[in-house]
């Protein structure tokens, strides 16, 4: 891990299933997300980054830069986007604000797998994608590759990782480090929030 890499908190999605809430704003075990967010990625990157559009974003992480998208109304792949244009030319880890249990020891492990590769994600069942494309690391040469799925009108969030070279941490490496359910759980749902507070009231 010796390539200089940014944190990514990727800001966005209106919550509808959560009543129009600001998902990364609410809180798992006394914690918001968002703050559950930026203190993995601060553990493991070297500097760590607010991608969102909100106006009031600015308030949300104090000290944190805030980068609107590069291209508006691309959802979270033109979220993706922006952190790879901010990140000019470093490695980026990029984590939805929505993922209240991912550690500074999955970051490092996606960090690690970069050296002969473009992009790093994890396997996850139920994904349209089989990964999680909202927590990987991205190198350089995803830029183009995003770019051009972008200009063609494609804005599915993993489509684009069909034209990087990519690797995918499995099920296996990840529950080394954690259970892998959790460890990529997204709050999408009141069902889903209130698992999150009760894994994390049983953890604590």
């Amino acid at each position: 891990m010796t390539s200089r890499c940014l944190g990514a908190v990727l800001a966005g999605g209106a919550g509808r299933r959560l009543g129009g809430s600001a998902k990364g704003l609410l809180e798992v075990g006394g914690v918001r997300i968002i703050d559950r967010v930026r203190a993995a990625l601060h553990e493991a990157c070297d500097e760590v980054l607010l991608i969102a559009n909100d106006p009031e974003a600015v308030r949300w992480l104090p000290g944190v830069r805030v980068i609107p998208d590069a291209r508006v109304g691309l959802g979270a792949a033109g979220g993706v986007h922006a952190a790879l244009v901010a990140a000019q030319g470093a490695d980026v880890v990029v984590v939805a604000w929505d993922l209240p249990f991912v550690t500074a020891s999955m970051v490092r492990l996606l960090r690690s797998r970069t050296t002969d590769v473009d992009a790093v994600v994890c396997e996850k069942l139920g994904s349209r994608w089989g990964v999680e494309p909202l927590c990987g690391c991205y190198r350089a040469a995803c830029l183009p590759a995003l770019e051009r799925r972008l200009g063609d009108g494609d804005v599915r969030a993993g489509a684009w990782l069909a034209d990087v070279r990519l690797a995918t941490v499995g099920r296996e490496t990840l529950a080394e480090i954690g259970d892998p359910d959790m460890l990529l759980m997204d709050v999408d749902t009141e069902q889903d929030l209130a698992a999150a507070r009760r894994h994390a009231e049983a953890t604590a």
